[in-house]
């Protein structure tokens, strides 16, 4: 639950840095993914997928508003470790 709400924190930060019009949206959309995903199967592999799913997500965000990538490193370490 702690990588979780870290995965989490992390996504937050990064939603941050977006242009300030489009921030809600993205804060919304995270929410509910993850709000959305709690009640799925604990098992390890399915946790994994999905903290790979959102770090992809994430770089496809920076790419779209041209962030550099190197902001999400810290959410890479989370989501991978």
């Amino acid at each position: 639950m702690k990588k979780v709400l870290r995965v989490y924190g992390g996504v937050m930060r990064l939603v941050r840095l977006l242009p300030a019009d489009s921030r809600p949206y993205y804060a919304k959309y995270a929410r509910e993914n993850f709000v959305n995903y709690r009640e799925v199967d604990q098992s390890e592999t399915s946790l994994d997928e999905l903290f790979q799913r959102a770090y992809n997500h994430s770089l496809w965000v920076l790419k779209k508003y041209s962030i550099d990538e190197s902001a999400a490193t810290k959410l890479k370490e989370i989501c991978f470790e």
